[in-house]
């Protein structure tokens, strides 16, 4: 166990509440204290960034609770793990006070950007060069990072289930999962298994906070994660389940494209409050009744 990881609980979140992607093609529109909890970036698109849009950045950092989510980290790569970008992360999460950094656990590059998630192999050999790859990164940067479950296609060289590669990495390299709901939903419809028993087999101690998004319906037996679309109602009971078997995890909403005026955004991400609010209302009535038998 290195000294971070010792200082660092493998329980609790970084962030409450629901959260917010923000784009710059928000730029100028106006982010009410109250309408999100936290928001997210994705560091690449604002490491070395100055002028209007830097500060910009720096006036939501000030005012929010910030997570990033990166995007080329390529921790599945044959190429070698690009040092220099995770030291410029470092400094990033250190200039504007970010509370966790993720990354998706896939593959973007080799020896130059293809610009799409490519699905990582589901083999042991994987586990192993993926996990010490991701202790690495959190050696450079002296804190844990969460590893997102992508959507995937394609699953090359099989020798496992989505599930048990997932978790099998986590535990070796000792790190954090962001949970992303709308992935369990398109990759359920697209391999074929339980969305609800691959959410309640996910190791809860691991998680930090989670997405959810909509997608595109390509055909009923084909979803493809696009972040275009509204969130769609399977997807939301599937984010309540996740409620119900973790706790309110703080959730944020995730919008890429198409993207709508804000104040239709405010109202998704007011609906994922709402049903956290529902299970904290649930379990202080629990928690009042049981005190009342108690006393009797």
């Amino acid at each position: 166990m290195t000294e971070y990881e010792s200082e660092l609980p493998v329980t609790g979140y970084p962030v409450t509440g629901a959260g917010l992607g923000l784009r710059r093609s928000m730029m100028g529109e106006d982010i009410p204290s109250g309408a999100v909890d936290f928001l997210e970036v994705a560091p690449e698109n604002w490491i070395g960034v100055g002028g209007r849009y830097g500060r910009w950045l720096r006036a939501h950092t000030e005012r929010f609770p910030f997570v990033i989510h990166g995007l080329s980290l390529s921790i599945g790569s044959p190429a070698p793990l690009d040092e220099n970008l995770v030291r410029d992360i470092k400094s990033f999460i250190h200039t504007h006070g970010i509370r966790c950094y993720s990354e998706h656990l896939s593959y973007c590059s080799d020896h130059g950007h293809l610009y799409d998630l490519l699905p990582i192999p589901f083999t042991e050999e994987a586990v192993k060069y993926v996990a010490g790859r991701i202790r690495r990164v959190q050696d450079i940067l002296e804190q844990r990072i969460a590893m997102e479950n992508v959507s995937y296609y394609a699953a090359p060289g099989q020798e496992m289930s989505e599930l048990e590669f997932l978790t099998a990495v986590l535990e070796e390299a000792d790190c954090d999962l962001l949970l992303d709901v709308n992935n369990i939903y398109v990759n359920a419809i697209n391999h074929c298994y339980d969305a609800d028993v691959f959410l309640r087999n996910l190791p809860a101690a691991r998680i930090r906070y989670a997405h959810v998004a909509g997608h595109f319906d390509e055909a009923d037996d084909l979803k493809v994660d696009t972040h275009g679309a509204p969130v769609i109602d399977p997807v939301w009971r599937l984010l309540q389940d996740a409620y119900d078997h973790f706790g309110p995890i703080p959730t944020l909403l995730e919008r890429d494209f198409n993207i709508p005026p804000l104040p239709e955004l405010f109202e998704e991400v007011s609906r994922i409050r709402g049903f956290q609010n529902a299970i904290d209302a649930d379990a202080a009535c629990h928690s009042m009744i049981g005190e009342r038998d108690h006393v009797r």
